[in-house]
């Protein structure tokens, strides 16, 4: 499968579009393999090949495969904007004056009765839900353990959480438990994508920090940070802080000696339903897992089980892209978070384990005149209306000559090597709104090593303990505006872009060091193009 995508890959960028028609830009003998990639169903795993891991777009007519590959092309012109660029998020972009509700507008090509429907999804994503047996029958089932009781207060204002700060607690940033394989069952469980990793024995896959009255929370994280001085080429000293993270008040027992402890700040919300709707083949484009074209670059997918069919497909979501669908991640949420039972996920417990008995004996939420789940499937198509249609913002003085000084930069140090600017959404998109959208993420969606630094020694499915999703750009100027803080990378560690940028090692090393050679002048450029994201 390796072998096949990279010269897939190859053959796109050396001939531009794949098309099922003689052209003379395309040797016979490459015109054969290209049909071959079109009608040929490929193996992974011994399996057939799902429709969602297909390596050409099937949604596309060679005319319009044409303009796409045509639109997605980085550019060589950094004098003036790109048509369209201004609209990061194509017509769904909104126009909105900045404000801290930037992240929080809706699409702005869906329709009003669709606003009706993302303003009840707001609602629920909004909701405080409360421990069981309550009055409020359709508000109850809470944890009994958990880290939130609404959606929104992890996700502040729809944008990035924040690591804990004094007395703010920690529900925006969590602590993911996973362990290694101790027998040949969990082994073939991995290997075969049933199980992404192995949950800490006793206090499950997540610390949760909060409980419902009666029992006790799982313990709190402490973080300390080091300073770490920098000095860049121009001998500008930039400090950078290395956090370090441990277990508090531990009311279960010790964890096991295995259990690896990563951190995790809450994403932005903004542009997920323009996400899921890129084309597999597009992503899958660019990965390169055996570094074939010796660039240092290595993307790679995380090949992840669909849950409502067990097929195998391309995780895009979460930090290391371990879920598949928006609708997937924000089950996973509801139940390691919340403590809240889906039909995706019916764990009417959370993640309270087979070692913590009384937390299992507590009453659950399930109201059985609404459904099998504490959070129904109405609830679930709801909030995962509302997750599709967050607006991007759109662009802010991108014709500036710092920004475009800035996105030249950007471009000749390599950092679009992994930072994919733009894609075109699918054209049989379920939605309309999200359908045939010149977009620019800034990512592309793929795992790469990102060093020692930045590791956290965790596996989660094919990504490995140095892996990290690199995470889309858009809307990340506007990060103090919506959150009133600027914490950024995978744990907040980074106070500035600058320093977030220093972090990078690993597949992004030789860029991180390209921008520490640069001179201030150019490095401001590079911050001002990146704030006008």
């Amino acid at each position: 499968m390796r072998r096949l995508l990279d010269v897939l890959r190859r053959l796109r960028r050396a001939k531009g579009p794949l098309r099922l028609r003689k052209t003379p830009a395309i040797p016979a003998g490459r015109r054969g393999l290209i049909l071959v990639l079109a009608l040929t169903s490929f193996a992974i795993a011994g399996d057939l090949q799902p429709a969602s891991l297909a390596t050409t777009r099937t949604d596309l007519n060679a005319k319009d495969q044409a303009r796409v590959t045509a639109v997605s092309r980085p550019t060589t012109d950094f004098s003036k904007p790109e048509p369209f660029e201004l609209m990061q998020g194509g017509a769904g972009t909104s126009r909105k004056d900045v404000s801290r509700d930037s992240f929080s507008q809706f699409s702005a090509n869906i329709s009003f009765e669709e606003e009706g429907t993302f303003k009840l999804g707001n609602a629920l994503f909004r909701k405080n839900w409360v421990s069981s047996p309550s009055s409020t029958q359709a508000s109850d089932g809470l944890g009994p353990l958990f880290n939130e009781r609404a959606c929104q207060n992890c996700h502040l204002k729809d944008g990035r959480g924040r690591p804990p700060q004094g007395d703010a607690g920690t529900t925006s940033m969590f602590l993911r438990l996973a362990r290694d394989v101790s027998s040949a069952e969990e082994k073939a469980a991995l290997a075969d994508h049933r199980l992404l990793n192995l949950p800490d024995p006793v206090y499950g896959t997540q610390l949760q920090e909060l409980a419902v009255p009666g029992l006790k929370g799982e313990g709190r994280m402490r973080v300390d940070y080091q300073e770490r001085k920098v000095e860049l080429t121009d001998s500008t000293v930039i400090s950078l802080r290395k956090p370090t993270y441990a277990v508090d008040d531990l009311a279960y027992g010790p964890l096991d000696p295995r259990t690896t402890l990563s951190p995790r700040l809450t994403p932005p919300m903004i542009g997920l339903g323009l996400i899921e709707q890129i084309a597999p083949a597009d992503i899958l484009a660019h990965a390169d897992p055996d570094d074939r074209d010796g660039d240092g670059i290595s993307g790679k997918a995380n090949i992840v089980r669909d849950g409502p069919s067990g097929e195998l497909t391309l995780g895009r979501f979460g930090w290391k892209a371990q879920a598949a669908s928006i609708r997937q991640q924000a089950a996973d949420a509801f139940a390691g978070d919340i403590g809240i039972s889906t039909p995706e996920e019916p764990k009417h417990w959370g993640d309270c384990t087979a070692a913590q008995e009384k937390c299992l004996a507590t009453p659950n939420g399930v109201q059985a005149r609404l459904g099998p789940a504490e959070a129904p499937a109405p609830v679930m198509d709801l909030v995962t209306f509302y997750s599709q249609n967050l607006a991007v913002p759109a662009r802010r003085g991108l014709a500036s000559p710092d920004v475009l000084a800035g996105k030249k930069v950007f471009y000749e140090i390599g950092c679009v090597a992994c930072h994919t600017p733009k894609f075109v959404t699918r054209r049989d998109a379920p939605d309309k709104a999200q359908a045939f959208q010149l977009i620019w993420p800034y990512s592309d969606f793929l795992l790469h090593d990102m060093g020692p630094d930045l590791a956290d020694g965790q596996a989660v499915g094919e990504a490995t303990g140095n892996e990290w999703r690199t995470p889309p750009l858009w809307g990340i100027g506007l990060t103090e505006t919506v959150n009133g803080d600027s914490f950024y990378l995978h744990d907040g560690r980074a106070r500035s872009l600058v320093e977030a940028i220093l972090w990078h090692g690993g597949e992004a090393q030789k860029a991180r060091d390209r921008f520490a050679a640069t001179g201030a002048t150019e490095r401001d450029a590079l911050v001002k193009f990146l704030e006008s994201l």
